[in-house]
C-alpha cells in the first residue's frame, strides 16, 4: 500500500520555502508581541489646550513617542486657528453622556508638592511698587505720549485705546492708595463705599446736586438718583416699563448697555431685576466714574464712543441706554448711531433721555429732528416720547432695509464686513445686516436662555461641525461641577466674590455655573482674540463680556476684581505674550484680599509659581479632581494689601 504522503512532494524546493516561510512568521510573531509589551506605542494626538474638555482616553495616553524619528522634520503647513473641542464616543460621535471626573475633598486639601525639573530653574527677581502717582494707572488709556502725538483728537480719539510699546508696559505693582480699606460687602456697597478707596471729590463737587452722590464723613452715599431721573432710578425704570409694556425687565430684557453711566445707579438698580447691565464711559474730566462703579460692585468698563467699534458682539444688546451722555448720535452720517445699531438685538430697544426729546428751543428740536430723520434711514420704529424719554425698537429682519429706496444713506454694510470683528476695528458707516435664519433674535426668556444653546452657537469657528450643543452642554456640565466642588469644600459662598472675571470664557460656563450657585457675584466674561469668538454665544445666554487680547492691559481701574479666573490661559498665551506681564496685569486688577485660580498645564507651573512669588502672592498649588497623576493643577493666588 502507497503512503498517502508524496515524499517527493515534500522534498520540492517549492515546499521548502512555503514550511521555511510558515516557520518564521510563527517566531517573529512571538518575538514582536513579546518586545511590543515594552516598547512605545502610537501616539494619538490632538491640538486641545483646553484643560476643560472631558476626551476619549487613548490607551497610549502619558507616553512619549518621538514622531520625528518617524516623520522627518519637515512639518505639514498649519490649518486654519480654529479651537478644537471633542466630547466623544468611543466611535467617534459627540454624546449628551459625559463624566467630568468625581470630586474629592482630599483633592484640594492636600496641597501637591512643586514638580521639580532639573533642567529648567526660573530666577525671578521681586517686583517694586510703582510710585504713589500710579494708584490708579491704566496702561492703554494713561498713555500720555502716545496721546500727544494724535492727528486728531476733535472726535474723542483720546479716550480710546493707546497701549505702551512692547516692552515699556508696566512693571512693577501698581499700589493702593493711603488707608484703603477691604470693600463694602454686597449688596450694602451699591449704596455706599469707603472715601479712602477712591478719594476723589470731583465728581461731588460736579454732580453732587444731581442726586448721583454725596459725601458723608469717611463714605461716599449714592442715592440712587441721576441727571434725567430726579426722583430715582427704581421711579425711572417703572416709567420705561410703563411707556412700552412689552420691556419686561428680567425676562425678554436681560442684558443692557448704559451708555455714558455715571456711578452706574441706573445698572444697580436694575440687578435687583435680574437684569445685567455693563455700564461703560470713557475716562474723562469726571475720569472715576466706572471706579465708582466697580467699587459699587455693578458691572462696568472704560468705553468712549469714537472712532473704533466697541469691544462687544453684533446683536448683544436687549437694551441699550443713554440719558444726558453727550453724544451726538447724528455726526458722520450717523456713523455712532451705527454702532448701537451694529450691538443691539433685533427687536431690541434704544433709550434716550435727553434735552432735545423734552425742551423747545430752535437748536434742540432741529437735534429732534435729525434724531427721527436718521432712525427712519436705520429703519427703527419710534415707539413713544413720555417726558423726557423716548424710545426706539430695531426691526427684527432686513425687510426694512431691503426695501428702501435706492441710495438711501447709510448703505448696507459689505457682505463681507464681519459684525463681530471688533479688536482695533474701525467705525463703519453703514447697516449691519441681519442673519437671515435670525440667529440673533430667538433667544428666549430668562432664566430659560442660560442652559438654552443659542442658533448663533453654529456660526463659531471651530471643528466641532455637527455637535456643537453638546460640547455647549459639556462644558455647562463640567464647570457646575468644579464650582460646586470650590463651593462645598473651599467655602466659595464665605468669600467676598462679587466682582469676577473669567480670562478664559468659552462659552460662558464658568460663570453659568456661579448663578446656579446663587453666588452673589457677577462675571466679565473676557474672549481673548487668540481663540474662538464665542462671545455671541455668552451674550445669547444671558451674559456680559468682552474680547481682549492678554498681550495688553485691560481697560479697568487698579483693584476692580475679587476674584481672577484663568483656566488653561497662560499656557497658550505665553507663546505670543510675557507672561510676567500678564501675571502683572492680573495683580494690577485684583483687590487686595482678592484671590487669583490659575489652572494650567504642569510644563508651566514652576514658571507661574516664581512669578507669583516675585509680585508677592501667597500660593498654594493643589491638585486638579482628576488627581495627582493629571497633566494640570491649580494655582491658588491670594493678594495682599502692599502699601508705597
Amino acid at each position: 500500500m502507497k503512503s498517502p504522503i508524496n515524499v517527493d512532494f515534500l522534498r520540492t524546493p517549492f515546499t521548502i520555502k512555503i514550511i521555511a516561510f510558515f516557520f518564521l512568521s510563527i517566531t517573529l510573531f512571538y518575538f514582536g508581541y513579546h518586545w511590543s509589551n515594552n516598547y512605545h506605542q502610537l501616539i494619538f494626538f490632538t491640538t486641545s489646550q483646553n484643560p476643560n474638555q472631558v476626551v476619549s482616553i487613548s490607551p497610549n495616553y502619558n507616553k512619549s513617542f518621538n514622531i520625528n524619528t518617524v516623520v522627518g522634520h519637515d512639518q505639514p503647513p498649519p490649518v486654519d486657528s480654529v479651537g478644537k473641542f471633542g466630547i466623544l464616543n468611543d466611535n467617534g460621535t459627540m454624546s449628551d453622556e459625559f463624566e467630568v471626573g468625581d470630586f474629592s475633598v482630599d483633592d484640594w486639601v492636600n496641597e501637591t508638592q512643586k514638580v521639580e525639573d532639573s533642567s529648567v530653574r526660573f530666577v525671578i527677581q521681586k517686583f517694586g511698587l510703582c510710585s504713589r502717582n500710579m494708584s490708579e494707572y491704566i496702561p492703554c488709556l494713561d498713555n500720555v505720549d502716545a496721546i500727544r502725538k494724535l492727528n486728531s483728537t476733535e472726535k474723542g480719539e483720546r479716550f480710546e485705546r493707546h497701549c505702551p510699546e512692547q516692552g515699556q508696559g508696566l512693571n512693577c505693582l501698581v499700589p493702593s492708595p493711603i488707608g484703603y480699606r477691604n470693600q463694602i460687602p454686597w449688596p450694602k456697597s451699591r449704596d455706599e463705599v469707603w472715601y479712602s478707596n477712591v478719594p476723589h471729590t470731583r465728581l461731588v463737587e460736579d454732580k453732587g446736586g444731581q442726586n448721583w452722590i454725596s459725601r458723608d464723613n469717611d463714605k461716599f452715599k449714592f442715592p440712587g438718583g441721576g441727571t434725567q431721573f430726579i426722583h430715582g432710578a427704581d421711579e425711572y425704570l417703572d416709567h420705561i416699563s410703563r411707556m412700552i409694556p412689552e420691556i419686561t425687565f428680567g425676562q425678554h430684557i436681560r442684558v443692557v448697555l448704559d451708555i455714558g453711566c455715571g456711578v452706574a445707579s441706573f445698572g444697580a438698580y436694575l440687578l435687583s431685576r435680574n437684569v445685567l447691565t455693563m455700564s461703560v464711559a470713557p475716562k474723562d474730566v469726571h475720569e472715576n466714574q466706572i471706579q465708582f462703579a466697580l467699587e459699587r460692585g455693578v458691572p462696568a468698563m472704560a468705553a468712549a464712543f469714537a472712532t473704533r467699534r466697541l469691544l462687544y458682539p453684533s446683536q448683544a444688546f436687549d437694551l441699550m441706554h443713554c440719558s444726558r451722555c453727550r453724544i451726538n448720535w447724528t455726526r458722520d452720517d450717523g456713523i455712532l448711531l451705527l454702532e448701537v445699531n451694529r450691538m443691539l438685538r433685533p427687536g431690541g430697544y434704544f433709550v434716550w433721555a435727553a434735552q432735545p426729546v423734552y425742551k423747545h428751543e430752535e437748536i434742540l428740536e432741529e437735534q429732534w429732528e435729525e434724531m427721527l430723520n436718521l432712525t427712519t434711514r436705520l429703519c427703527w420704529k419710534f415707539l413713544k416720547k413720555d417726558g423726557y424719554i423716548a424710545i426706539w425698537q430695531k426691526p427684527f429682519d432686513n425687510s426694512c432695509y431691503l426695501n428702501r429706496e435706492a441710495g438711501t444713506k447709510p448703505p448696507l454694510c459689505d457682505s463681507s464686513d464681519d459684525p463681530d470683528n471688533v479688536w482695533y476695528v474701525d467705525l463703519k458707516a453703514c447697516i449691519s445686516q441681519l442673519s437671515k435664519n435670525r440667529n440673533g433674535g430667538n433667544v428666549t426668556t430668562w432664566p430659560a436662555r442660560l442652559q438654552t444653546p443659542p442658533n448663533r452657537l453654529q456660526n463659531i469657528k471651530m471643528d466641532a461641525l455637527l455637535s456643537r450643543n453638546e460640547l455647549f452642554k459639556a462644558e455647562s456640565k463640567y464647570w457646575d461641577d468644579i464650582i460646586d466642588g470650590y463651593v462645598r469644600f473651599l467655602r466659595w459662598k464665605e468669600m467676598r466674590l462679587r466682582n469676577v472675571m473669567d480670562m478664559r470664557a468659552g462659552f460662558g460656563g464658568f460663570a453659568a455655573a456661579l448663578i446656579n450657585q446663587n453666588l452673589n457675584s457677577w462675571v466679565m466674561n473676557v474672549v481673548p482674540v487668540s481663540g474662538p469668538n464665542t462671545l455671541p454665544v455668552i451674550y445669547d445666554r444671558g451674559l456680559i463680556g468682552v474680547m481682549h487680547d492678554w498681550c495688553e492691559a485691560f481697560d479697568t481701574y487698579p483693584r476692580t476684581y475679587d476674584l481672577l479666573h484663568a483656566a488653561n490661559l497662560l499656557s497658550v498665551e505665553r507663546k505670543r505674550c510675557n507672561v510676567s506681564s500678564i501675571m502683572l496685569e492680573m495683580d494690577r486688577i485684583l483687590r487686595p484680599g482678592g484671590r487669583a485660580y490659575i489652572q494650567d498645564s504642569l510644563e508651566i507651573m514652576d514658571e507661574l509659581q516664581e512669578i507669583a512669588k516675585a509680585i508677592g502672592w501667597q500660593v498654594t498649588l493643589r491638585e486638579t479632581a482628576e488627581g495627582p497623576h493629571a497633566r494640570y493643577r491649580v494655582l491658588v493666588c491670594d493678594k495682599h494689601l502692599l502699601r508705597a
